[in-house]
């Protein structure tokens, strides 16, 4: 039996659509209006859940500006920690009437939390779920307290190996988690498809026994729909109003129409995935006469022997099955028949070394 868990009703596993999360992240940019707004798209867009991120400056890193805490290269290039994540930090003010807005809309709202006053936070606007970051799935203390609140977790696991993996696993299941599920991630931003290596996917089901998911941090949707086939069955991606908004997270996010496309199309990879099956589909029925079939090429007396040049496989099909081909040459026909006249058994008379299993079969 395939697992599975459920958020808000919703049910998330290989049985299901994939449960798409639009990542808020960062892309408020400072402006409550902004993650209100964001959160509305999300819905508009057909995601599931929106995610938000629980923390501030202080409760995530150190005021210090000496050279272990100063970022260097890449997008946030020459900050130190403590001014990316002030920068960066969702306002604990605002969780509440982002909670109240999301509720509004119908749309799932759940939060990572970076340390245990976050998971306080979030109890008390009662999250029904809870995401750790790759970056914190080597904080098992704080996967424990997470897990001890009996919700349904997610844990991303950028950057882990196995056996970190199975550690945080593990401190989940202590905590008293029961609905579990991981997300593969490559904690690259942007990432590039190539560092996917997607296939890893249905190695961490087997491995792991979990339900898992994908966390996209490439710049469109083909890696995140290409991972619906592999066996994910929840997609999350940053998402934002507009790329070029300037914000910490803005140039690697989907923008609205994108999100909607891939809550689109990886329900439609899903859907595509179907079962196994050699049956013919609905949607052949009415090709089958369309099929090759034996037809005489000839006008033919009764009595006459067939031979090589007085039938072919051509389309439509309504004659017998171009299988049958030697069993119908050196036959006769039993009455007269024009050119373009499907070869049918009954109208034949075989010799007694013939011998036909299927006298109708097309």
């Amino acid at each position: 039996m395939n697992p599975r868990i459920s958020i808000a009703g919703r049910q998330i596993g290989l049985d299901y659509p994939p449960y798409i999360i639009a990542e808020l992240s960062a892309n408020h940019n400072g402006r409550l209006e902004t993650a209100l707004k964001i959160i509305e798209e999300a819905k508009k867009a057909g995601a599931d859940a929106i995610k938000l991120q629980t923390y501030t400056a202080d409760t995530i890193t150190l005021n210090c500006d000496s050279e272990e805490f100063q970022i260097h290269g890449g997008l946030w290039d020459g900050k130190t920690l403590y001014q990316l994540y002030q920068e960066a930090h969702m306002p604990w003010e605002w969780h509440k009437p982002l909670f109240e807005h999301a509720r509004k809309h119908e749309i799932t709202i759940f939060s990572s939390p970076f340390d245990n006053t976050a998971v306080d936070l979030l109890e008390d606007l009662n999250a029904p779920a809870y995401k750790i970051a790759s970056f914190e799935a080597v904080d098992l203390p704080l996967i424990k307290y997470v897990a001890s609140t009996g919700k349904p977790m997610i844990i991303s696991t950028g950057m882990a190996d196995a056996e970190e993996i199975q550690e945080a696993i593990d401190a989940a299941r202590d905590g008293g988690c029961k609905e579990l599920a991981i997300l593969h991630c490559v904690s690259g931003y942007p990432a590039p498809a190539e560092d996917y290596n997607l296939r890893t996917i249905p190695d961490m089901m087997q491995r792991f026994g979990l339900i898992t998911g994908l966390s996209d941090h490439t710049l469109d949707n083909s890696t995140a729909i290409a991972s619906v086939v592999l066996g994910a069955s929840i997609i999350e991606k940053h998402f934002t109003l507009d790329r070029n908004g300037g914000g910490p997270d803005d140039s690697f996010s989907l923008e609205p129409s994108e999100l909607r496309a891939l809550c689109r199309d990886s329900k439609t990879a899903w859907s595509a995935l179907g079962e196994v099956s050699y049956s013919r589909k609905s949607s052949e029925q009415g090709n089958v006469k369309f099929r090759r079939s034996l037809y005489f090429i000839k006008d033919m007396k009764a009595g006459e022997i067939i031979t090589a040049d007085a039938i072919k496989s051509v389309r439509p099909g309504f004659g017998c099955a171009p299988k049958y081909l030697e069993n119908v040459l050196g036959s006769r026909v039993k009455s007269n028949v024009e050119a373009h006249a499907p070869v049918i058994f009954d109208g034949l008379s075989f010799f007694s070394d013939k011998h036909i299993e299927d006298g109708g079969d097309r």
